[in-house]
């Protein structure tokens, strides 16, 4: 295979990432526009109901090491080929349940392990296939998150009023199945890293990275507590911005677009990191969009007009967006290619759970002071918490083989 296809067919398997992270995320959060239609047709609780979207996160963080860890061992096509029929399984049995159980089962349990199944591997073998600019590649396959409450929220909202539902949520799986299967048959293992510096990570120590080296290096342990804390300080605030919109007067309509607008920005804020990670550094870019997603959160607390709202979603919508993939080029910037799907799976693993608490906390909060002052002010803290222990990145060991390029690992 030559150069010039190797660089193209990697920019294929990049859309093919996006595509799947876009299908099976908006699947998955697509569960907001299902709230109240289920609620009212079957009588469960919101809580209930809501209850599904907690475990998603937890069971897609629990899987997202093994995921990893497969797609390192067997390759990433049937990684993904199994979390694409999971995710099928998942979606059409939701839309069949009769108990609140069952319906806590399918879409929670078997969707949330699903989704575990597209992120980390993609983003693995991506940033695997691109190497010059390998932070624009993993920012386009998690930029089909942001992509995915613009598309999949909008399908499912016309096709619950068109029907019910039921007949949506197992069009919904149906399509997915569709639109994933040929996809994952599409993905290929890139070629062989050009040096083994490339293989091993820039600034690995001598000889290769096991992974249970790497779970036991201050890099793995930083990064993980980074993320963790990122979504943690996020989760909240982006799962109640609506509700908090609404407290401040702003109708229930109008107070969607907010949310939406913050979406979109995190889209834009993916991309834009990403070039900047490339020319800067992934760390330096971490860290200051961590600051200003914190600043952002904090900054919450002093709006209340609309056109404030949107003015503060665009730049908070920039920072939580931008951030997200900087933690997998990191990852593979200090543990290499071989190992990638592990480690980074289990730094999303820690991600997914601060993802769960934030929109808990954040509920807990308003029953208990029936106002979200201390949800802010808590998560601002939080987000502090992430920009001093991303500044705490330590870094590797250098290399003494004369045959890595030590101007390659400095930068």
């Amino acid at each position: 295979m030559s150069k010039a296809s190797e660089f193209s067919y990697g920019w294929v398997v990049v859309a093919i990432g996006a595509l799947m992270t876009c299908v099976a995320f908006g699947a998955m959060l697509s569960l907001a526009v299902f709230l109240q239609p289920i609620s009212e047709a079957m009588g469960w609780s919101r809580s209930g109901i809501s209850a599904a979207a907690t475990i998603d996160f937890l069971a897609m963080g629990f899987a997202a090491f093994f995921w990893g860890a497969l797609s390192d061992r067997f390759g990433t096509r049937i990684v993904v080929l199994s979390g694409t029929l999971l995710l099928g399984a998942g979606l059409i049995g939701a839309s069949q349940a009769t108990s609140l159980w069952q319906f806590q089962f399918a879409f929670g349990v078997l969707i949330g392990i699903a989704a575990g199944s597209f992120y980390a591997p993609m983003i693995a073998v991506a940033s695997a296939w691109i190497e010059r600019q390998r932070s624009l590649a993993v920012a386009l396959v998690s930029a089909g998150m942001g992509v995915s409450p613009l598309t999949m929220a909008p399908f499912a909202s016309w096709l619950i009023t068109t029907y019910d539902w039921r007949t949506a949520m197992l069009v919904i799986g149906i399509v997915a199945l569709a639109l994933l299967i040929p996809a994952s048959l599409l993905v290929r293992q890139p070629p062989e890293p050009s040096s083994s510096a490339a293989a091993q990570g820039a600034d690995a120590p001598d000889g290769q990275w096991t992974v249970a080296q790497a779970l036991r290096t201050p890099q793995f342990v930083t990064l993980a507590l980074a993320h963790f804390a990122c979504c943690a300080a996020h989760s909240g605030p982006i799962f109640h911005m609506v509700s908090y919109a609404m407290v401040c007067g702003i109708a229930p309509l109008t107070a969607v677009t907010v949310y939406s607008l913050a979406g979109f920005s995190g889209l834009g804020g993916r991309l834009l990191l990403g070039v900047l990670a490339d020319r800067l550094g992934a760390k330096h870019v971490l860290v200051g969009g961590l600051f200003v997603q914190a600043l952002s959160i904090a900054t919450f607390l002093a709006v209340g007009q609309l056109g404030e709202f949107y003015a503060l979603s665009v730049i908070f919508g920039l920072a939580y967006g931008g951030v997200m993939p900087l933690y997998a080029v990191l990852v593979r910037e200090y543990f290499g290619v071989r190992i990638m799907g592990s480690v980074f799976g289990a730094v999303s693993a820690f991600a997914s759970i601060g993802m769960a608490l934030g929109p808990l906390a954040g509920g807990w909060v308003f029953d208990t002071f029936h106002a979200y002052r201390w949800l802010y002010i808590g998560s601002f803290a939080i987000g502090m918490a992430a920009v001093a222990v991303a500044f705490s990145f330590p870094s590797a060991k250098r290399p003494s083989q004369p045959s890595i390029d030590l101007g390659r690992a400095a930068a």
